[in-house]
């Protein structure tokens, strides 16, 4: 017992020799880790959805610039809140107003007394026109791409001082010339039809604006010529009215009348829009 127990044991050594490894890595004058960043997995699988033969292709990522118009929104709604504040609040002259420019059956004379003994209301509706056509003006300055998005509270101030400045200067001038030929009658009732017709452009643009500044392009480029169209309407009515009012207390013909329009209406404008073309052009 003594002599089989020494020569026997509890396990067998097993068939399959473990060797040793006899993998080395050998040192390369190549970067280890370059072999990894150059390593390409081997697609197999063929799919008419992947390319995978070919190298691939990195793309630049860039990151898209939105430009919010938030503070636009804001600055329509103080415009729309405003109207709608003067209409509650001067009830009588806003109805008054649309009645003398449809020339109702009402008699004018009447109307167009309640409407210039009324100071205040004729003074915040022509500021109210001075605030849509500046907003205005500028809208269609960025549709044609005229001026950047970068400065834009600027070019919106600046749109309108211009526009109020240019109506305050005919003011001024026509009141002038009115003392100085004493035909304060006749500028009076120009003056009158001139901004009675401002004030209805003023309120007209309000839902071009609204569109303008929010809806698809599609939609802006059809409501651009309508509302340029409209205001183009508006302007010779303008003047057809002034004229069938003062012709027969001045006397004049329709010839010198229309060198009068385009003298002092029409030809500052050309020169403000050329000054302000050059003066982009510069700065852009």
């Amino acid at each position: 017992m003594f002599y089989f127990s020494a020569t026997l044991c509890a396990q067998s050594v097993d068939s399959v020799i473990l060797k040793k490894d006899t993998f080395q890595i050998s040192t390369d004058s190549v970067n280890p880790i370059s072999h990894l960043m150059s390593y390409r997995p081997v697609f197999k699988l063929k799919n008419k959805l992947l390319n995978t033969d070919t190298e691939p292709i990195s793309f630049a990522v860039q990151f898209k610039k939105t430009q919010s118009k938030d503070p636009l929104f804001y600055l329509i709604v103080v415009m729309v809140f405003m109207l709608a504040s003067l209409k509650y609040a001067y009830h009588r002259y806003f109805t008054n107003l649309f009645r003398v420019f449809f020339n109702t059956s009402l008699r004018q004379s009447q109307l167009t007394d309640q409407l210039l003994q009324a100071k205040l209301p004729s003074l915040l509706f022509n500021l109210f026109f001075v605030i849509s056509g500046g907003l205005f003006i500028y809208i269609l300055l960025s549709y044609f791409h005229l001026i950047s998005g970068d400065s834009k509270w600027v070019f919106i101030f600046f749109s309108m001082v211009l526009m109020g400045l240019i109506y305050f200067l005919k003011f001024c001038t026509l009141k002038f010339t009115g003392w100085i030929t004493g035909l304060k009658d006749a500028t009076n009732t120009y003056l009158f039809v001139l901004f009675l017709i401002n004030k209805i452009i003023g309120i007209f643009l309000v839902p071009f604006i609204i569109i303008l500044s929010f809806s698809d392009y599609a939609i802006v480029s059809f409501a651009v010529p309508i509302s340029l169209i409209s205001i183009g309407i508006f302007i010779l009515l303008r003047f057809f009215r002034s004229y069938g009012l003062i012709q027969n207390q001045l006397k004049i013909s329709r010839f010198h009348f229309f060198l009068y329009i385009m003298g002092v209406e029409i030809l500052p404008l050309l020169l403000i829009y050329k000054g302000l073309m050059i003066y982009l052009s510069k700065n852009l």
